[in-house]
């Protein structure tokens, strides 16, 4: 009789042993599969929204793709270069170049830090009667107050463009607006190509000349 009730006590002892051991080891089980899940959606959902990071940081526009792929006229090319430089890197911007070097401002250019350009393509140059431009070009003070009008003492993302006014090293404002992948500057130039990096500057090429009141 007393071999019965012991076997007894010690089949309840087990039982009570076991159970909590059963319920944890069960219980382990749901939080690692929780876990797991949230890790793989996480895991899932960091490279798309790495990528969607890359695109919107990057440069865009239709004349990027004119850009060479690589060397010193690339995007990566000109990510290492201060912006004047760089600008020497681009043939769609050499009258632009040809301003900068006429004006005295590649130093200038050069040594600012953390500056935003709009930089006019050739095609906008273009625009200018050339008798007109010819006379801008041989007249360092003019040409400088227009070439400065086209410079903001801070880099400007796309975001910051969508509306907004913005003071230039020539002490006037000029005004931006747009979204996506279309933006203005003073409601008629165009960004054809924008948020390109170099050294010292981000760059926003356009498509029309910025003019400063004189």
């Amino acid at each position: 009789m007393h071999t019965i009730r012991s076997r007894r006590a010690l089949a309840t002892v087990a039982a009570a042993v076991t159970l909590p051991l059963a319920l944890t080891a069960c219980g382990m089980g749901d939080s690692s599969d929780s876990t797991s899940d949230a890790s793989a959606t996480a895991a899932a959902s960091t490279p798309s929204e790495t990528e969607e990071k890359a695109t919107a940081d990057g440069p865009f526009g239709p004349a990027c793709a004119s850009v060479p792929k690589e060397g010193a006229g690339s995007f990566d090319g000109m990510a290492k270069d201060p912006v004047a430089t760089a600008a020497t890197n681009n043939p769609a911007l050499s009258t632009l170049v040809t301003a900068v070097k006429k004006a005295g401002l590649v130093d200038t250019l050069n040594n600012a830090q953390n500056i935003t350009v709009f930089a006019p393509t050739n095609d906008a140059f273009a625009k200018i009667p050339k008798a007109d431009l010819d006379k801008v070009l041989n007249d360092k003070a003019t040409l400088t107050k227009i070439l400065t009008y086209h410079v903001v003492g801070q880099k400007l993302t796309p975001q910051q463009l969508e509306s907004g006014t913005f003071e230039t090293l020539e002490k006037s404002t000029l005004t931006t607006s747009g979204s996506g992948e279309s933006y203005q500057v003073n409601g008629n130039a165009n960004v054809v190509c924008g948020n390109v990096p170099t050294a010292n500057a981000t760059v926003y090429i356009v498509d029309t000349v910025l003019m400063p009141k004189m």
